[in-house]
């Protein structure tokens, strides 16, 4: 699971707890694209106790030195974030995951560097982030059958179409908008829709 663009309200770490809860989250992810580094840091360790309590993983997106600062589990890097190599060398023995878009050329690549997992898409269209890679289940299944790295699928997930993700042998599902964003249910109960 990923977190909103934004935190502001504090009924969000409330939300999280409850969402956190259900025993259907593995990994957390916290991605804030445009704020500041001293508020990722209270923002992180807040999150970082909530996930600890819950026995969840705590990812931070793009900032290997923000993950070893505050201590989390991981971190992920996009294509254009640091190598892993080096990322390895901040994190030592932490969870390293690199997006790889749509391509099975990035993924063995991802393999060769160490990376732990990689994640894939957008594979439906998403309103969290724009859309600039398209992956298909053609795609999924070909670096599946390539790599024996963990997959998590990125991008427009919701209880219409994740099963068919897990059922083309996606590890983890990386969502936001549909437990965040919904305007019908609350976070919790849109996570208990995914059976």
């Amino acid at each position: 699971m990923i977190s909103p663009n934004k935190i502001i309200s504090s009924t969000f770490y409330n939300n999280l707890n409850l969402v956190l809860k259900s025993n259907k989250v593995k990994f957390f992810q916290l991605r804030l694209k445009k704020e500041r580094k001293n508020r990722k840091v209270i923002i992180a360790k807040k999150i970082l106790r909530i996930c600890k309590k819950n026995k969840v993983k705590f990812i931070i997106n793009d900032d290997p030195y923000l993950a070893s600062k505050v201590n989390a589990d991981g971190c992920h890097l996009g294509q254009k974030d640091m190598s892993i190599k080096k990322a390895k060398k901040i994190l030592k023995k932490k969870i390293i995951g690199v997006t790889c878009h749509n391509s099975i050329k990035l993924a063995k690549k991802a393999l060769l560097d160490g990376a732990d997992y990689i994640a894939l898409g957008a594979f439906y269209k998403s309103k969290t982030k724009k859309t600039i890679y398209k992956a298909h289940i053609k795609t999924l299944i070909n670096i599946k059958m390539s790599t024996n790295l963990p997959v998590v699928a990125v991008g427009g997930i919701n209880e219409k179409n994740y099963k068919n993700l897990l059922l083309n042998k996606a590890d983890f599902l990386a969502i936001s908008g549909y437990i965040w964003n919904n305007k019908k249910l609350k976070p919790q109960q849109a996570i208990k829709n995914l059976k």
